[in-house]
């Protein structure tokens, strides 16, 4: 089955609960610039895209002073409380743009890491899936399972054979994705993937890289610079 068009869809709606500070994290400063806008420009200058779509909470003030208007690329104020809410909500705004088999790349809002290999790789990977798949890295590091009680305390150590770290773009036809996300409760769905593997198909896993960092707390915005300032004196040389 040959590859029809892409489109791009950006998760936007999050309040970063866990990121703290005076501002949702995807408008926090990365460099100098919105890091919003810095992973919007990850995708946009990699990927040709017939359009990217980026999904807001319906009261964000922040988008338009932040980010401001970008060719290709349309916000949509339909975000809900839960990621899989916003991405179903967003794929029903897609619906009057794409057909069934075409392609759809939902990307991480704090994800500016990703690069032009990693999007290659995926969509080479990828180009011939009648579902989709998404990228993500082994797990490297030993897993412990904690215990609650007088202070925390690890309980066991957790096999890590065949286990996986999800990144993103996950890569799925529409058609896929939007009736996975209809069929899937958005309180419990943590990514695109687990609601497509609940239907019983197995998603295709394309290798990432540890770069394709997510930032999640305030700490992350320095590696995040430090990966993006990296690449960019590799360039220069």
């Amino acid at each position: 089955m040959a590859a029809l068009r892409r489109f791009a869809l950006i998760p936007a709606a999050g309040k970063s609960a866990r990121f703290g500070g005076a501002m949702p994290k995807q408008y926090v400063p990365l460099a100098g610039t919105p890091l919003l806008r810095r992973t919007i420009d990850s995708l946009h200058n990699s990927v040709l895209l017939e359009a990217m779509f980026v999904v807001l909470a319906p009261d964000d003030k922040l988008y338009a002073e932040c980010v401001g208007p970008i060719a290709g690329v349309v916000p949509l104020y339909c975000g809900g409380r839960a990621r899989a809410e916003s991405v179903r909500n967003g794929l029903a705004k897609i619906g009057e743009h794409a057909e069934a088999d075409d392609w759809i790349l939902v990307h991480d809002a704090a994800r500016p890491c990703v690069e032009v290999s990693m999007l290659n790789r995926l969509l080479h990977e990828l180009e011939d899936e009648p579902v989709g798949g998404l990228l993500g890295v082994p797990l490297a590091d030993t897993l412990k399972r904690a215990e609650m009680g007088a202070g925390l305390r690890a309980a066991s150590t957790e096999a890590r054979t065949g286990l996986w770290c999800a990144q993103t773009p996950q890569m799925f036809r529409y058609a896929i994705l939007q009736h996975a996300l209809k069929q899937a409760d958005p309180a419990t769905v943590t990514d695109e993937a687990q609601a497509v593997e609940a239907l019983g198909v197995k998603p295709k896993l394309v290798l990432g890289s540890l770069a394709n960092i997510k930032v999640t707390y305030p700490e992350d915005i320095a590696l995040a610079e430090a990966i993006l300032a990296g690449r960019s004196a590799s360039l220069a040389r």
